[in-house]
């Protein structure tokens, strides 16, 4: 056995005896490739999400919404940190990965490409937006890359207090006014088809989740997560007194799930290409952050330099 196979044969062993893989063992390419795009993705998504909710921070209805609004958006800003420091111990540098997300050439979820137009969306977004999260993240703290697992414990604990929040906040606003209860069905009709796009499209167009299953990075396919979503959701909505925008949505006695319909994947492609709502204003956002930024770094660099010749 060549020194190759010795090693590929110890990576196999440990994906398939639920051991971590470490950022200093051997692994393949492949692998590293895909944890890189899949963690850099995830990073993506959670500090370009934080603008739909963000855009409402100046005209949240009381102080105590704003608190919670604030408090929530700082913590996605910090998970978004984790995540680019897992993806660091890979190899690669957050800089260029935001370089990468700025040029197009890393994506991030097509949820955010939608707008938030009112501040029932806030709630919508915490229920219903990181309900799919979690439903897509909590399998995630047991990926067989270590740094992306443990990253992934706190992360999913503080999404689903956000998640709690947001539902919260619907309750609140479902038993106010009837221009508030039409505000919430009105956000509910905008957002749940494409938070069922969150999961990625369906498995027989996924063309990474078979290796991902293969290694363990992912436990599940993206439509046994969003049928997992779905069963989740309906008991809630028919908590909150609202209905989901989908006539084919049933119990199926003999599956023991729900029927639901097929969200649009032509959208869905429309939008991963560029072509969203939301698509040019949020990269435009990020890019100026970053612009706006670079002398941050450049004083943080020249100040460690500056210790590092101290010593």
């Amino acid at each position: 056995m060549t020194s190759t196979e010795s090693l590929q044969s110890e990576f196999d062993h440990t994906v398939a005896s639920d051991q971590r893989v470490e950022p200093r063992d051997w692994m393949p390419d492949g692998y590293r490739r895909t944890l890189i795009r899949q963690i850099a993705q995830h990073a993506h998504s959670e500090i370009i999400g934080m603008q739909p909710e963000g855009a409402w921070l100046a005209s949240a209805p009381s102080l105590r919404r704003k608190a919670i609004l604030m408090a929530k958006v700082q913590d996605e800003a910090g998970h978004g940190l984790y995540l680019y420091s897992a993806a660091e111990t890979l190899g690669v540098d957050r800089g260029e990965l935001t370089a990468k997300l700025i040029s197009g050439a890393q994506k991030y979820s097509s949820i955010f490409n939608y707008p938030s137009l009112s501040f029932a969306d806030v709630g919508v977004i915490g229920w219903l937006v990181d309900g799919a999260a979690i439903c897509n993240q909590v399998p995630l703290c047991r990926s067989s890359f270590g740094p992306y697992a443990r990253a992934m414990v706190r992360v999913c604990k503080e999404e689903s207090f956000h998640q709690r929040q947001g539902f919260e906040l619907l309750m609140t606003m479902m038993r106010g006014t009837v221009e508030q209860r039409e505000m919430v069905q009105d956000a509910v009709n905008r957002w749940w088809w494409p938070a069922l796009m969150m999961f990625g499209p369906p498995d027989d167009k996924s063309p990474n989740s078979a290796q991902s299953m293969q290694w363990r990075i992912k436990r599940h396919t993206n439509d046994e997560l969003r049928q997992r979503f779905v069963d989740m959701s309906v008991p809630q909505a028919e908590t909150l007194g609202v209905t989901f925008p989908d006539p084919e949505l049933k119990w199926n006695e003999q599956r023991q799930h729900h029927d639901f319909g097929t969200p649009d994947w032509d959208e869905f492609a429309r939008i991963i290409s560029g072509d969203g709502p939301c698509n040019k204003e949020r990269i435009a956002v990020r890019r100026a952050a970053d612009d706006e930024g670079t002398w941050v770094r450049e004083a943080a660099t020249a100040f460690a330099q500056r210790g590092e010749g101290a010593r």
